[in-house]
């Protein structure tokens, strides 16, 4: 006779498969945020208090680099994706592509303020003072070598570039390709100093991937050493190394002030009212990017963006100024404000 009891493990798989299917404590009820390291002490900051003021469980916030957050964010919409991307840059219309591609097709974009990118050394040491132009012609791959030509990178000390600075070894720690750090240090520092010689300039209008080829790319030569996502790495090196300079935001030179030093570029330190009106000619703005489709789905995700876009978070008397935000100014954060109110889909 046929035995149609069920077995012990037939009970147990339908009975998980029931509770996955029906209860809702199996799907995520935290948000998950990806991104910027730049970004993340701010976000952190939110999420801490947004866990401790509401009903809400603290937003799990991850370190991966804009690019790297940016990368996970657009692979899809469900649990198993991310809620969140934080980016120290714009993102980039072939990433919106990417999201759409991946089912990512509604996007919330929230400006959060500004920072400065900056390059700094142990108090041990002498502060700089140097052009964009210094900057370019100490970090690029290939330099000009007369009008028209160039050559691979020949120096090896400051001096060798600028006999008004110190006869050190040329020796930068900074981000990876991966981050809106090295994106934004590429474009403001790199790029502004490289278009100071005239027959660059003119090759942007005529051949315009030589010209972000000679422009963006670092050396490889070990003068620029490639520290990771972790800022606050770089920041313990340049303690135990006065010689070496590093490139983060201004938040962590702001938190580390009494061990660092911001060099002078082109005249303008790296400080708050600086950063702020535009005068220090390597800042950017920030931001975050949020999946619309989430909303209702990870609870808390409305609220947290009514946490973060919020003057006791972002004003100019805000507790995110204490971490080193340089704050929008009240036109701009009224005007991102309505957007999160809104929930306003991003506009390229």
């Amino acid at each position: 006779m046929l035995n149609r009891t069920p077995t012990f493990a037939a009970l147990m798989f339908v009975t998980a498969t029931l509770a996955a299917t029906s209860n809702p404590a199996f799907a995520r009820d935290q948000i998950s945020i990806v991104g910027s390291s730049t970004v993340f002490p701010f976000s952190t900051t939110v999420a801490e208090r947004f866990g401790k003021s509401t009903s809400f469980k603290t937003p799990v916030v991850e370190s991966t680099g804009s690019g790297g957050g940016l990368k996970l964010f657009c692979s899809g919409v469900g649990d198993k994706h991310p809620d969140i991307a934080n980016s120290s840059r714009r993102i980039k219309s072939s990433e919106v592509k990417n999201c759409t591609k991946n089912g990512v097709e509604e996007i919330i974009e929230v400006k959060i303020g500004y920072d400065g990118i900056v390059l700094a050394n142990s108090r041990e040491s002498v502060q700089m003072e140097i052009s964009l132009k210094d900057v370019f012609l100490a970090l690029a791959k290939n330099i000009p070598d007369g009008d028209g030509s160039t050559k691979a990178n020949p120096y090896k000390t400051w001096k060798d570039i600028n006999p008004s600075l110190p006869a050190s070894k040329i020796e930068v720690m900074g981000p990876p390709p991966t981050s809106g750090t090295r994106d934004a240090f590429v474009e403001l520092a790199m790029e502004g100093g490289c278009k100071t010689f005239d027959w660059i300039n003119d090759l942007k209008s005529n051949d315009s991937d030589a010209y972000k080829a000679l422009c963006h790319t670092i050396r490889e030569d070990g003068a620029f050493i490639e520290s990771g996502e972790n800022d606050n790495l770089i920041v313990q090196k340049l303690s135990a190394n006065p010689g070496a300079f590093g490139i983060f935001g201004f938040s962590f030179l702001d938190q580390n002030s009494d061990t660092l030093q911001g060099s002078k570029i082109d005249g303008v330190a790296p400080e708050f009212e600086e950063i702020s009106d535009g005068s220090y000619p390597v800042s950017r703005s920030l931001y975050f990017y949020v999946k619309k489709a989430r909303i209702g789905k990870t609870d808390g995700i409305e609220e947290f963006l009514q946490e973060f876009a919020n003057e006791a978070a972002w004003g100019e008397e805000g507790y995110l100024t204490d971490k080193g935000l340089i704050p929008m100014a009240e036109e701009e954060r009224e005007e991102w404000t309505n957007k999160v109110k809104n929930l306003e889909n991003l506009s390229m």
